[in-house]
């Protein structure tokens, strides 16, 4: 029975490093990679690179908007048009497509903040729905979350009002599937070097600062989620503010990175 890996927000950042890494398990445990995200010349240049390694499985390019229900649908017909052509299963899903915003909330676009839910909770709730019935014991499903997720953030509210629904969902869902064998992680890493903050602050702040590698980050989490493990929290500062944030007051915290964790944005 073929096996399917679906990584979705491919065409950067940790989406194309979970793309690379899973790839690099072999088509012991891959038959296809199923690649997903709007820029289809970054996923046909990511195609080629992978496609270069000896047993690399097979990689599928998905050119798709994967926002909200009506994105979330567009995989779904992918899945639907699987399964006509006979049986499979999916052997990881990670949802890691997704942006966020900076900036106090009065000031923010409310238009693409509600894009931000669409993507970062409504796509990823319906494509975890979606792949549900093509998974079974061992299969994995990896949430891209965030330290974020642990307390709520002035100047960046919605986006941590989303990881944290994301952490809440993943932990639930792993209650849920524990007895079917089918692993669940979070992964909650802290600043990774990626294009997050150019896209956050619509190009005020270029690069994310003291951002950790993205290839380690991904790294750890794929281990962490072959273990069975519902948190990847790599570095140990992450590890330090996520058990911190349990003696802190969901107000305090609010209040204090509104006053002094400003972020640019354009």
């Amino acid at each position: 029975m073929k096996r399917i890996a679906i990584v979705t927000g491919a065409s950067s950042g940790m989406g194309a490093c979970f793309a690379r890494q899973l790839a690099a398990e072999g088509k012991k445990e891959h038959d296809e990679l199923w690649i997903v995200a709007r820029r289809g010349d970054r996923l046909e240049s990511l195609k080629n690179e992978i496609g270069s390694v000896p047993d690399s499985p097979a990689v599928v390019p998905l050119v798709l908007d994967i926002a909200g229900k009506a994105g979330a649908a567009r995989l779904k017909e992918q899945l639907d048009k699987e399964k006509s052509g006979g049986d499979f299963r999916i052997s990881v899903l990670v949802n890691n497509a997704g942006f966020g915003s900076y900036g106090e909330f009065a000031s923010t676009d409310s238009g693409l903040e509600m894009d931000m839910v669409d993507l970062d909770c409504t796509s990823l709730t319906g494509i975890t729905g979606f792949a549900l019935p093509y998974m079974e014991r061992g299969s994995r499903i990896i949430n891209v979350a965030s330290l974020a997720s642990f307390l709520p953030l002035g100047n960046f509210a919605v986006y941590g009002a989303c990881k944290a629904y994301v952490l809440s969902f993943t932990v639930a869902l792993c209650a849920e599937l524990k007895h079917k064998g089918i692993k669940v992680t979070a992964l909650c890493p802290g600043p990774v070097s990626t294009e997050f903050a150019n896209v956050a602050s619509k190009g005020a702040r270029k690069e994310v600062r003291h951002g950790l590698s993205a290839e380690k980050t991904v790294a750890h989490c794929l281990k962490k989620s072959r273990h069975g493990k519902l948190y990847a929290i790599m570095a140990f500062k992450w590890k330090f503010k996520a058990a911190a944030s349990r003696f802190v007051g969901r107000y305090a915290g609010a209040w204090f990175t509104y006053k002094f964790c400003k972020r640019p944005c354009n």
